[in-house]
């Protein structure tokens, strides 16, 4: 039997208006017990049955009523599919999500825009944010750790607009990016190297490009006797080390007061004597005190930052420098960048939905005024693609120059041996 929108939406506006929420809060954690719940709450106000529901409408409408009170409603069932990364939804019609890097349209909806409304209202107060008319936009962390983006009416014009990038469960390791073909073995040894000998790297690429994957990849070789602080916008990185202290950034509150930003956190983090500090994502002015932090004696740091290309992320840093301070010459930027910054690598997501590492590119210094880029390696993609219709294409070492920083940082670090072993052949 299928049931209209028209008497859904009846049926959810008296059942959530006539709920006593403390009957049921201390539920939400235990689905069957809520169900059960519910059911009595559905039998006391429809024993009448006026809208004439079988069996089968009756728990289907109980169904949705516990899946809005615990939190997601109709996106419950996508958000407990561990191969969704992201959904997005724009509007109560439209619910996209992206598995193994393809978008494909949800077999789901909101009865309206108002559930879909009412369900990311409840979804940032759970977690201390509100959104309404005089604040349309809001950004948030939920419980489980995923990202929540809501915007609402007036900004959004066919309905409310939510997008989740669901916190990722399984912790992969450079192996699983291996396994993945999103890399060489010579690639993954050359990083494994890297970090271990205090190599400052950026992690550059789109969104969705598996930056944070790679930087938590990356975070498993560094060594446990080492004092480490993360700075986050929204905490992601999950490090396996006992000496980790993990900061978040903090909106402003009700009264438009308390706000903690990312420049605060590093400018903080560099009284509290670390070792590394690890910032998951670089995108304001904090980018220059993070640069300052890699030139005196923080060396091992890392972070993320959205650019296209190697060199695309030399002039985006560049540029959210001087968002902090427009009277710092363009050749000063330019040379703090080249003695703070070893590696920048290069995330990307292909077209067919796969994620790669197109470049391993050391900055080697100045020429002039311009900033000196080599490539160690890159991907080439091939003319044709394989059988199953995916992109394949080589992995290209480029060998090591003699001045590299990486290679002196070997030599100190007594893994010369093991560097050399990777570009046997290919070294110039």
């Amino acid at each position: 039997m299928l049931i209209s929108l028209e008497i859904q939406e009846k049926i959810r506006l008296e059942m959530l208006s006539n709920l006593d929420i403390e009957k049921v809060d201390h539920l939400i954690t235990d689905r069957k017990k809520l169900i059960s719940a519910l059911v009595d709450i559905f039998d006391e106000y429809f024993n009448n049955n006026q809208y004439h529901l079988n069996t089968q409408a009756q728990y289907f409408m109980i169904d949705m009523i516990a899946d809005e009170i615990m939190g997601f409603g109709p996106l419950t069932q996508l958000m407990e599919d561990d191969s969704v990364s992201d959904i997005l939804v724009n509007g109560p019609e439209n619910i996209f999500i992206e598995r193994k890097g393809i978008l494909e349209k949800a077999n789901c909806r909101f009865i309206n825009n108002q559930q879909l409304t009412d369900i990311a209202k409840r979804l940032m107060q759970k977690v201390n944010r509100r959104i309404d008319e005089s604040r349309p936009l809001g950004d948030a962390r939920l419980l489980d750790g995923s990202r929540l983006n809501v915007v609402i009416n007036p900004i959004t014009l066919d309905g409310t607009a939510l997008s989740i990038r669901k916190f990722a469960k399984n912790n992969r390791r450079l192996k699983d990016l291996l396994d993945m073909n999103a890399l060489s073995s010579e690639m993954a040894n050359f990083l494994i190297i890297a970090s271990r000998c205090r190599a400052n790297i950026i992690i550059s690429g789109g969104t969705g490009s598996g930056k944070t994957t790679l930087l938590n990849a990356l975070s498993k070789y560094i060594s446990d006797n080492e004092r480490i602080i993360t700075l986050e916008d929204a905490a992601e990185l999950n490090l396996e080390q006992s000496h980790v202290v993990r900061m978040e950034t903090r909106l402003a509150g009700l009264e438009n007061t308390g706000q903690v930003n990312m420049r605060d956190l590093v400018i903080n983090a560099l009284r509290m004597r670390p070792d590394r500090i690890i910032i998951g994502e670089c995108r304001g002015e904090e980018t220059f005190e993070m640069l300052q932090a890699m030139n005196t004696g923080h060396d091992g740091s890392m972070s993320t930052i959205h650019a296209n290309t190697p060199r695309d992320a030399i002039t985006r840093l560049e540029s959210m420098i001087m968002m902090g301070s427009t009277k710092i010459p363009i050749n000063v930027i330019r040379r703090n960048i080249t003695s703070a910054v070893n590696l920048i690598v290069q995330a990307s997501r292909m077209n067919d939905g796969s994620r790669k590492i197109t470049h391993i590119t050391e900055i080697m210094g100045m020429e002039g005024d311009n900033v000196l880029l080599q490539d160690i390696f890159s991907f080439v993609p091939a003319e044709e693609r394989n059988h199953a219709g995916k992109l394949s294409g080589e992995f290209v070492n480029h060998g090591l120059f003699i001045r590299s920083s990486v290679r002196k940082r070997a030599t100190i670090f007594n893994m010369s041996q093991e560097l050399n072993q990777i570009f046997d052949g290919a070294n110039k």
